[in-house]
């Protein structure tokens, strides 16, 4: 489920509509394996962190040679908790990043290795966009969001629900505000209202609250905020009077490519058990919950593993999804070293320009964009 991983296979794997091997994602980390001063290490954001575990396996497949690449997953894949993980060789310790600004913060940090010869973190996994009262402007000394593909955010219920089936973003300002506070008052049954957002270094709770106007002012007291973004087996959000953000890239993948849990935690090794058709990484978090509409406009399009982010879903809650990293001066302010990875396709990154990584972007649930690879 959530973990980091290594791969020492040689040879390219060609794209394909559906990939994976049978059995489960490996375990966070492989007993005895630690990454080296000198590989690429990221962590940070939940929504994306199968998408970079998918990355990782297939670009170390085919890369026999030079810096290997890994991703951290925001939760401890056993416990379902925040640890203590260890980045890289020659690195202290340090508690696991559960979240975009998590991650931020860990990259901005700027933790070394012992020698002081490479960083502990090369990269955060966000999906928010820059936030310049904490994230400072685009610049020396600061970072640079590189956009790795589309997703949007809606919100869900769970399937018996006293909820409409659409609400409008005024309706959702004034749930999460708590200035309404029974379904009744926009369109649902007469039943009080369970207004919950994920843990508050989530970029999915930070997004979803700038989308309905309330990043500055905050959530209202009503408002709980103890559940893991993306899921949908928390106790907090059993019921039929929840509501609850949810990325729709995630709740695709979960849905409709992942394989089901084996307990009802959905940690521990293994927590499914996938098929050759289903994404290698990630179970099926999604429990009974459904997304629902917002300004009308439905979040998905197409039926079955067919099924596919509504290319004109409601505008403010469209969003890239991203990797920070420390600003460099270079043309496109990627660091160097990293250009092979993150730069855009005609730059020949991987992440954008390869085949195989582009299938992944699908898998996982997420829509390709041609500014893959540019920095803001």
């Amino acid at each position: 489920m959530r973990m980091l991983k290594k791969l020492l296979v040689v040879g390219a794997t060609a794209a394909t509509a559906t990939a994976m091997a049978v059995g489960p994602a490996l375990a966070d980390p492989p007993s005895g394996v630690t990454p080296k001063e000198t590989d690429v290490v990221g962590v940070g954001s939940d929504t994306i962190q199968f998408l970079l575990d998918q990355f990782s396996f297939d670009y170390n497949k085919s890369h026999s040679t030079g810096a290997k690449l890994y991703s951290w997953d925001a939760l401890n894949p056993k416990t379902g908790l925040t640890d203590n993980i260890k980045l890289k060789s020659g690195c202290a310790a340090i508690p696991r990043p559960n979240g975009s600004s998590a991650g931020i913060i860990t990259l901005s940090t700027g933790q070394q290795t012992g020698d002081k010869k490479h960083f502990c973190a090369d990269f955060a996994r966000s999906s928010r966009p820059r936030n310049t009262s904490s994230d400072g402007a685009k610049g020396p000394g600061g970072v640079v969001f590189v956009t790795i593909g589309k997703d949007a955010v809606t919100y869900a219920t769970n399937a018996t629900t006293n909820a409409p089936k659409n609400l409008t973003t005024a309706q959702l300002t004034a749930i999460y505000s708590c200035h309404v506070t029974n379904w009744s008052q926009v369109g649902g049954k007469n039943a009080p209202i369970k207004a919950q957002l994920p843990q508050t270094s989530s970029g999915t709770r930070a997004f979803f609250l700038k989308a309905i106007g309330l990043d500055v002012s905050g959530p209202g007291g009503c408002v709980g905020s103890t559940a893991e973004e993306n899921e949908g087996i928390n106790s907090v959000l059993k019921g039929p009077n929840v509501i609850f953000p949810f990325s729709i890239g995630k709740y695709i993948a979960e849905k409709f490519h992942s394989a089901k849990c084996t307990n009802a935690a959905c940690t521990g090794s293994p927590a499914c058990h996938p098929t050759r058709t289903q994404n290698k990484f990630g179970c099926d978090t999604h429990g009974t919950m459904v997304l629902r509409s917002i300004n009308g406009t439905a979040p998905t399009t197409g039926t079955g593993t067919k099924t596919v982010i509504n290319a004109h879903f409601s505008a403010k809650f469209v969003r890239n999804v991203f990797v920070v990293v420390r600003w460099a001066s270079t043309s496109n302010n990627i660091p160097k070293y990293l250009q092979r990875f993150f730069s855009s396709a005609t730059n020949h990154g991987w992440v954008c320009g390869n085949s195989r990584a582009h299938q992944d972007l699908i898998n996982y649930g997420f829509l390709p964009t041609p500014f893959c690879g540019t920095g803001s």
